[in-house]
């Protein structure tokens, strides 16, 4: 399995100054910090900040934390791609049964959930993580999207001044919007 924090160490262009900056222009947050939304910005320029190769990168990792909405996701063709691959329902289903949990997806509990999905169903690689990514990040693709992922609960018990879905939040609704 990728490790999702690989992107951690690599040296990033960008500073939780860059992440506030971009979070007030688009009033995700306004006022003072707490110490909670800080350590978030902190995280989130460490994590999302090697993967964005320039700052308008850096701002739609982000906007994928703050807007989610699942109709609006599944309206586009490539989403139906993704839905149309072999057992992608399948990873799905297994998907939301493991997330309605509702213990915050960490580091540690997005490995469980994969190592799960990977143990039950007969998916690996691009099936099993572009559904995984459609569903939770809003859209498919590589391995940045996994540390959008697991922004979500932290971004959500920061309490931003824009509301984030946490990962059940999202699973629930994609799965609602599904036909």
């Amino acid at each position: 399995m990728p490790n999702p924090e690989s992107g951690a160490a690599s040296e990033s262009n960008f500073s939780s100054s860059d992440v506030i900056e971009i979070l007030r222009e688009h009033n995700w947050h306004t006022g003072e910090l707490s110490c909670e939304q800080a350590a978030w910005c902190e995280r989130a320029a460490a994590l999302l900040g090697p993967q964005a190769a320039d700052r308008l990168a850096l701002e739609n990792l982000l906007a994928l934390i703050f807007h989610y909405d699942a109709s609006e996701i599944l309206a586009h063709a490539d989403s139906h791609l993704v839905m149309s691959r072999y057992a992608a329902r399948d990873a799905l289903r297994q998907l939301a049964l493991l997330l309605l949990d509702p213990v915050p997806l960490t580091t540690d509990r997005f490995r469980e959930v994969v190592d799960t999905m990977k143990s039950n169903l007969d998916i690996r690689g691009r099936e099993l993580f572009q559904t995984l990514r459609l569903s939770l990040a809003g859209r498919s693709g590589d391995g940045e999207l996994d540390r959008v992922v697991l922004l979500l609960d932290e971004a959500a018990a920061a309490q931003f001044a824009a509301p984030v879905k946490t990962a059940r939040d999202r699973i629930i609704e994609f799965c609602s919007a599904l036909d």
